[in-house]
């Protein structure tokens, strides 16, 4: 008798720390980076083919999209909406334009996650189509107003 109390006594204590349907939301600090900017077209007409890294987890946090903005970060020159998570696929690129701007034409590309936002620290590119693009580090809050401009994501396939 005293064996089999025991074992339920056992059984229940278990189960008090089994937790079922369970799910904890992490989001990771790592911010979305941008590894890679090719740039086509002729002035005025752009396309760009911007690749990102990203800490995607599916619908819940994701690189939902990327942009070219001017470098006071008051101008969204263009915006690459991205429909869906790229869990098993990173890095991955994606295209984008009509671009207007001109080849001398100074510019950041940065991406956003959702649902963190704009990180600190997140790894940008800035330059132009005429010399190329290189790694920058954007400081906390740069271009934050941008977050709000259209287009803006209408929710995750996937």
């Amino acid at each position: 008798m005293l064996g089999k109390l025991l074992l339920i006594l056992i059984i229940l204590a278990g189960s008090l720390n089994y937790q079922s349907n369970t799910e904890i939301d992490v989001i990771d600090p790592i911010p979305a980076i941008i590894k890679d900017v090719k740039v086509t077209g002729i002035e005025n007409a752009y396309t760009f083919a911007v690749t990102l890294k990203s800490p995607d987890t599916g619908c819940k946090q994701y690189a939902n999209w990327w942009e070219v903005i001017s470098l006071d970060g008051k101008t969204l020159y263009y915006r690459r909406v991205l429909g869906h998570s790229h869990v098993d696929e990173q890095p991955f690129t994606r295209s984008g334009g009509t671009i207007k701007i001109t080849a001398k034409t100074e510019v950041i590309i940065r991406a956003h996650m959702h649902p963190a936002g704009y990180s600190k620290g997140k790894i940008a590119m800035k330059g132009t189509v005429a010399t190329g693009f290189k790694n920058l580090e954007l400081t906390e809050g740069f271009g934050e107003a941008l977050e709000l401009a259209e287009p803006l994501p209408n929710g995750c396939a996937f």
